[in-house]
């Protein structure tokens, strides 16, 4: 064999080894997108602001997108919900648009990034629709306690869900009467909630569809519970 040859050999080698190499490089590049959910240490206790991911699951979301998706399905209860871009409004925090249709109203869940893993976590949602003055977020709550806004909605229902951290299951779901066919009103309302078991959770307000019963829009808002 000649050495010509012998060179073309070993160039051949050094290539496909260098292609390995950017290959292996690209695939753990930390500009790719990472997988849904990812497991890490949880931290003790849920985060003070955040209300999903449940601090009792392992999982974690390294994408803000991905971990608004998850919100909007399991906790807010959207199917196949059109999802749009995370818009940042810092390093650390931004929002994602989701809307249950391509033409439905917008519902935006706010998202930060916590703890020392620096996950991104999900700490509520708002839409145009159903606007929540009181409590308001963080807000200290007992039973009763007085539910205020403005919205518009189908028959002017708003349906609403007391939760607590760490379940999906509702504490006390009731409803709220303002506005309908767009028009904007006030609601008002005494609620009265059994004692719960944590000492966070959120209000959960939310419209659904006459024509197939789905989830339409949400704002959602944490609380503490006063026990």
């Amino acid at each position: 064999m000649g050495a010509r040859a012998v060179t073309k050999i070993v160039l051949s080698f050094v290539v496909a080894g260098a292609l390995v190499v950017v290959a292996s490089r690209t695939w753990r590049s930390p500009t790719s997108v990472p997988p849904a959910n990812t497991s890490t240490l949880a931290p003790a206790t849920q985060p003070e602001t955040a209300i999903w991911p449940f601090v009792s699951s392992v999982n974690r979301y390294g994408d803000p997108a991905r971990a608004a998706q998850a919100f909007a399905v399991s906790y807010l209860g959207f199917v196949d919900p059109v999802m749009g871009a995370f818009q940042p409004g810092d390093s650390r925090s931004g929002e994602v648009p989701v809307r249950s249709t391509p033409v439905g109203p917008l519902t935006t869940v706010l998202v930060r990034r916590l703890t020392a893993a620096d996950s991104w976590w999900v700490l509520g949602a708002a839409c145009e629709d159903i606007q929540v003055t009181a409590p308001t977020t963080s807000e200290r709550v007992s039973s009763p306690v007085v539910l205020q806004g403005r919205s518009s909605s189908y028959e002017a229902v708003v349906n609403v869900e007391f939760r607590q951290d760490g379940s999906l299951t509702p504490l006390k779901v009731t409803s709220v009467m303002g506005g309908s066919q767009g028009v904007m009103r006030p609601f008002s309302a005494p609620v009265t909630f059994p004692p719960p078991s944590t000492p966070r959770g959120a209000l959960l307000f939310r419209t659904f569809s006459a024509k197939n019963g789905r989830v339409v829009e949400a704002s959602v808002i944490r609380i503490s519970y006063l026990r």
